[in-house]
């Protein structure tokens, strides 16, 4: 790798980690869904996303299907807690209380993880943001992360 491409990795790695700072201060203001959440309300669309997790930063795409139409996203996240390791995660499922596609960017919070090393795996993962749209998702990681069973993660559409 050449000296400019590391710089550039380092650059893009610290806004990760200052992003997660951030976004972990403001960690209590979300509530995470479970089950209950959203019992006996059908899906309002899906979901399919890659995260990559490298020192607690996350960086990573994915894509909405909502009626009828796909759209693209990105997202940056970071993990509560030491955040050490890493981690690639591939996680698809439904998503709930989306009114119109405009709602489902934002920050997200997820509180059902175990606390301790996360390894390689199958998860559930339940998600919601500000605007109250929530996500339930089925997903498989590999590698190890240092966790507190909570994280963030900031989407925002691909335009």
């Amino acid at each position: 790798m050449a000296r400019t491409e590391a710089y550039s990795v380092l650059a893009q790695m610290s806004a990760l980690a200052f992003m997660g700072i951030v976004s972990l201060a403001g960690c209590s203001a979300l509530t995470p869904p479970t089950a209950t959440s959203i019992a006996g309300l059908p899906p309002d669309g899906t979901v399919a996303m890659d995260e990559t997790f490298v020192a607690g930063a996350a960086e990573g795409s994915g894509k909405l299907h909502y009626q009828g139409q796909t759209y693209p996203f990105i997202l940056v996240g970071a993990v509560m807690g030491p955040g050490g390791g890493l981690s690639k995660i591939r996680a698809g499922g439904e998503v709930y209380k989306l009114n119109n596609v405009s709602d489902f960017p934002g920050r997200y919070t997820q509180g059902t993880g175990d606390v301790g090393l996360a390894t390689s795996g199958a998860g559930d993962l339940w998600l919601r943001n500000g605007s109250g749209v929530i996500m339930h998702l089925k997903d498989t990681s590999t590698g190890a992360m240092l966790t507190l069973g909570r994280d963030e993660v900031f989407i925002r559409m691909k335009q």
